[in-house]
């Protein structure tokens, strides 16, 4: 790499490092246990993902959601800024130009890029799940993928399709955990990520979710997507175990705090959606410590079958290994 690259890539990390710190402080806090290569590439990554998701939403960093955009327009606008970036050469903003330079650093699948963006897709149509299964799907475009394109940035080889599948099932997992804290928020917001089939169970119409008086029918939705999700996070740590230590370290400190959101969600019953739940800093310290004993510990002997997996494709890489 020329002095002129590396100075180019050097703004690019300290933009998406800038973005990462505004943009979650979980993740942010999480990325410091990577060695320095992997961190940056990671926050090269996720400077991507957070654009991509703010462009989807109307948003800045997660914040100041703007009604009324063209959804399906800016969701192909999203699609060939992406292409732009890993197909050409020309310049690109900073967080696509970041999605390019850690693609082909790490000669990124193009399937994980293609499915993650599929989900944004499936958010701008308004789509709902009719059950579990279309949940976790919609579940690994929006997250899993991050989960399999986080393992390559670690180190995982593109091949190894059960490494994979297990870093996959804790972006499920985190999602789920997700979807169980923002039941009530999504809704306000025109979105609802319970399967239909449950809302008919209890004759429930998706209008009325965000009334007081089905409280403890949501609060039983979430139970049922916290439950789904640790099945996910336990197959995660058999694949976290193959991870060099300080990677294994950071993702199991991850998988630590969002099962705490899960629990928290669960624990508090009808009244999860009071105010956001979240995990404060000493919770953090004490749950990377937890997972400090977890990288020690023989990892749980957990098979896969039964859980929903990814779609198995064959896409090139973006580039070559620099």
């Amino acid at each position: 790499m020329t002095a002129a690259g590396t100075a180019d890539r050097s703004a690019l990390v300290e933009s998406a490092r800038e973005i990462i710190a505004e943009g979650s402080q979980s993740f942010a806090a999480a990325s410091r246990l990577f060695e320095r290569t992997t961190r940056e590439r990671a926050w090269l990554l996720y400077s991507w993902c957070r654009t991509a998701d703010d462009m989807t939403d109307g948003q800045y960093l997660g914040h100041d959601a703007k009604p009324g955009q063209d959804m399906i327009a800016t969701q192909s606008e999203l699609e060939a800024l992406t292409a732009a970036a890993l197909d050409g050469e020309e310049p690109v903003s900073p967080p696509f130009a970041a999605l390019r330079q850690v693609a082909r650093e790490t000669r990124m699948p193009r399937s994980f890029i293609h499915d993650h963006i599929t989900g944004f897709g499936m958010d701008a149509r308004g789509w709902r799940p009719a059950d579990v299964a279309e949940l976790l799907r919609y579940c690994y475009h929006v997250a899993g993928t991050v989960g399999c394109m986080m393992a390559v940035v670690m180190g995982v080889d593109p091949a190894d399709d059960d490494t994979l599948d297990r870093a996959c099932d804790l972006g499920i997992a985190f999602q789920l955990a997700n979807i169980a804290r923002d039941i009530l928020p999504d809704v306000m917001a025109g979105r609802c990520y319970l399967p239909q089939a449950w809302l008919s169970e209890h004759r429930l119409a998706e209008a009325n979710i965000s009334d007081i008086r089905h409280r403890r029918t949501i609060s039983r939705f979430a139970c049922r997507l916290v439950e789904l999700a640790s099945a996910y996070r336990m197959s995660a740590r058999r694949g976290a175990a193959r991870l060099p230590f300080r990677s294994r370290l950071a993702v199991l400190s991850a998988d630590a705090v969002y099962g705490a959101i899960g629990e928290k969600v669960v624990s508090l019953g009808s009244e999860a959606w009071n105010e956001r739940v979240h995990v404060s800093r000493a919770e953090k310290l004490y749950l990377i410590g937890l997972a400090v004993t977890r990288c020690f510990a023989a990892p749980p002997a957990y098979s896969r079958e039964g859980l929903w997996t990814r779609p198995r494709q064959s896409f090139a890489g973006t580039g070559a290994r620099n």
